[in-house]
Order: C-alpha cells, then sequence, then structure tokens
C-alpha cells in the first residue's frame, strides 16, 4: 500500500506542500482536510476532504481508518485548538506529526507597533490609538470589538463576517494577497488611523504592515498562541519534505 499523508490545511504553505509532494513522488496518497470555513476554497492537488473530524479522538479514529503514515498541520497559525489535537490524535496513533509554522512578523525602523496577547486586549487599547479602525483579524472574532460602539472599524475578511459586530463597521471582502500601494490606497480612502491585525507572519498579508509604517498608522498585533508543550514545528515546505523523508514512510 502506498504512504498516506494527511495534510490539515487551509493555507498557502498546505497547498505547495500538496502539490510539491505529489510531483516528488507520486506514488505517495496525499489528502489534504480543509474545515469548511471557506466556501471557495483554491484548487488543490490529491484528494480533498471537508469538515470537522470531531476532536482529537475523531482524527485518531480517521487515522486509523484510512491508515495514516504521518499527519502534517499546516494550519493558521491560531488554529490552536487543531493543532493541540493533531498532537493528541498523533501521540494515540503513533502516527508522526510534523508542524508547519511560518515565522511570526517582526517590528523593522519606523514600525509603531502595539503587542497584546488576545482581542480583547487589543479592544482595550483601541480607544486611545485611534477612532477608524482597519481590522484583519478576520469574521469569527469580531464580538470581542462589538461593545466599541465609539470606533469606526473597517472589517476585511474572505467570508462575511458572523454577528456579533460593532454598531459602526464597513465590511470589505477581499482576498489577499495585497501589494502595499493596495492597502496605502485603503488607508487613504476609509482615513484609517490605527490597523489590528494577527501576527499570521509570510507575504500575502505583510503589505499592510509597509503601508502603516509608511503612513505613521500604528498596528496592534496579537501574538500567536503558543504550540503545545512538546510540540516543535518546521518554518516552510521545505522543512517538511526534509522531515518526512527522514521518516522513511512504507
Amino acid at each position: 500500500m502506498s504512504p498516506h499523508i494527511l495534510i490539515l490545511g487551509g493555507t498557502t504553505e498546505a497547498r505547495e506542500l500538496a502539490a510539491e509532494l505529489t510531483a516528488r513522488q507520486p506514488e505517495i496518497r496525499v489528502t489534504t482536510s480543509l474545515a469548511g470555513r471557506v466556501s471557495r476554497p483554491g484548487a488543490l492537488t490529491g484528494d480533498v476532504r471537508i469538515g470537522g473530524f470531531g476532536g482529537a479522538e475523531g482524527l485518531a479514529a480517521w487515522l486509523r481508518e484510512h491508515h495514516v503514515d504521518a499527519l502534517v498541520d499546516a494550519t493558521h497559525p491560531f488554529a490552536e485548538s487543531i493543532t493541540a489535537n493533531a498532537a493528541r490524535a498523533g501521540a494515540a496513533t503513533a502516527v508522526p506529526v510534523v508542524v508547519l509554522r511560518r515565522p511570526g512578523w517582526q517590528p523593522g525602523p519606523g514600525d509603531d507597533w502595539h503587542t497584546v496577547a488576545s482581542l480583547a486586549e487589543a479592544a482595550d487599547v483601541l480607544p486611545g490609538l485611534g477612532r477608524r479602525v482597519l481590522l484583519t483579524t478576520g469574521r469569527l472574532g469580531l464580538a470581542a470589538f462589538a461593545h466599541l460602539a465609539q470606533l469606526h472599524f473597517v472589517v476585511r475578511s474572505v467570508e462575511p463576517p458572523e454577528p456579533p459586530m460593532p454598531p459602526d463597521v464597513d465590511v470589505l471582502l477581499a482576498r489577499g494577497p495585497f501589494t502595499v500601494a493596495d492597502e496605502a490606497a485603503l488607508l487613504r480612502e476609509h482615513r484609517i488611523d490605527v490597523v489590528v491585525t494577527k501576527d499570521s507572519g509570510g507575504a500575502a498579508t505583510a503589505a499592510k504592515l509597509t503601508a502603516a509604517r509608511e503612513a505613521g498608522v500604528p498596528v496592534v498585533v496579537v501574538r500567536r498562541p503558543r504550540l503545545p508543550v512538546g510540540v516543535g514545528s518546521v518554518p516552510d515546505v521545505a522543512g517538511v519534505l526534509e522531515r518526512l523523508e527522514s521518516l522513511s514512510l512504507p
């Protein structure tokens, strides 16, 4: 039986990994699992499954049933519960787990960053930083800002956001990557005086940080959650491929 690799996906890196694995070793079966939160995911190489597993126990059962030889967690850096479930399922089944986490962003000269631990903490510091907010933290966490009636929010997400939301809000449905010129124009058009973002890392959404720096706009950056105790990570697709090669898959 051909080796079977399950990728927990939803990121650019997950898509690149599936394509690279299939191109390098066509005999390997690659399945990418998506949570189903985006209605029109991009094209993927290999098999695709959509939907949750039912926690660590459900994931472990799926690994056994489908004879998975290696599990790659290439989810978003803020998919904390999925990463924890992957670690537990791997331990329960003796399936090796490789975690792909792109490096986080680092502030540079001229950046005015305010680093916080959570969306709730981001909401706490906003009133002291500005009144017109570009919120790029995704569509599921807007409840943390719903009480800030005195601020105007421009919320950008791929899918329509879910309530509760702030009362004064404009919604922009858009999918990156965005250029620095795009982001600078958005800041000007909406008269943005503070940006809120998660530390997603990567180049696809980093242009807003450059645009904010050039415009002198402060940025509230939500720190990414830590990996589970005892779980390490690799920073890119090349690192995953190297780790998988070291596993001597059947």
